[in-house]
């Protein structure tokens, strides 16, 4: 095993492979990107606290700070003397299994296509073309996914998530009281399934789109861009059902007192564009009310 203590701004090359990448930071930045070529290397360019200890064994890299583990992250906010930041940049192999932990700090992870698992606290993380599946845990970071196209799974208690260009086989959410807005643009069947108590839930479909689609509110507003989808409740619940093109991937969106929206993305030209057109959410059939997620959020 190599060790390394880190306690000043310092870059180093790992010239051993990487299949995993570890990273436990409090504070600060962690930068992850995934490069085809080249060994994997890791830049400090700030630290402020304890230093963090870097190891390199079998094939796995671990940079964080020997007291921080992937179950102690609660732990540490008791110990409000303590202050500590870093700021992280690593080049890993794209095909790599990477998993970051954050307190308090910021995460972008881009450019891998190797399984990600993500555990936060208050920092917001940013995934930016992901192919390989993802696993996100927060307690009130937001999560902001972009161009992934693999299965993305997301839980949080108040923390919001945003997906843009979505087009994995699944996008699974939970949240108490944060939004979602999730923009699909998939190549395929896709099963998403998201779920609130308090939240904002819209949804972003293709046009023509293909997929099974129930969504329920008890108390919120919904709206509707579909005209092949039925409403139902005129007072308290609300429901929308019905199918979309053949029906192959399927859509479920559950609220208590979240409003809910399906949108439209533009319509699809013979030549794969678009015409540039988004759709009026309020298009189609509705129970008259538009309040709630817009699709200026999603855009």
């Amino acid at each position: 095993m190599s060790e390394w203590s880190v306690a000043e701004p310092q870059k180093l090359t790992f010239d051993a492979p990487v299949s995993t990448l570890q990273v436990r930071i409090a504070g600060g930045t962690v930068n992850v990107m995934g490069v085809e070529e080249g060994p994997a290397r890791l830049e400090v360019s700030d630290i402020e606290g304890p230093p963090l200890l870097v190891t390199h064994e079998n094939g796995t890299l671990t940079v964080g700070y020997e007291d921080l583990t992937w179950q102690g992250f609660t732990k540490l906010l008791d110990r409000r003397s303590w202050r500590r930041s870093a700021v992280v940049s690593l080049a890993v192999p794209a095909d790599a299994k990477v998993e970051v932990g954050t307190v308090g700090a910021g995460a972008v992870i881009s450019g891998v296509r190797g399984p990600a698992v993500v555990r936060g606290v208050t920092g917001d993380t940013a995934l930016v073309g992901l192919s390989g599946p993802v696993q996100a845990n927060t307690v009130s970071g937001n999560l902001e996914a972009q161009a992934v196209t693999g299965e993305l799974r997301f839980t949080s208690v108040s923390g919001d998530l945003t997906v843009v260009e979505g087009s994995g086989p699944a996008v699974r959410a939970d949240s108490v009281s944060g939004s979602m807005i999730v923009d699909l643009d998939p190549e395929g069947p896709t099963d998403v399934h998201l779920t609130s108590v308090s939240g904002e839930i819209a949804i972003r479909l293709p046009h023509p789109a293909d997929a099974e689609v129930e969504a329920n509110t008890a108390s919120g507003r919904i709206s509707n861009a579909f005209e092949g989808l039925r409403v139902q409740g005129q007072w308290g619940a609300h429901k929308i059902t019905g199918r979309l093109g053949a029906g192959t991937g399927r859509l479920r969106a559950t609220t208590v007192s979240g409003a809910i929206a399906l949108l439209r993305r533009p319509d699809r030209m013979p030549d794969g564009t678009t015409d540039g057109a988004a759709a009026d959410p309020t298009d189609g059939t509705t129970d008259g009310t538009t309040d709630g997620p817009t699709d200026k959020k999603v855009l």
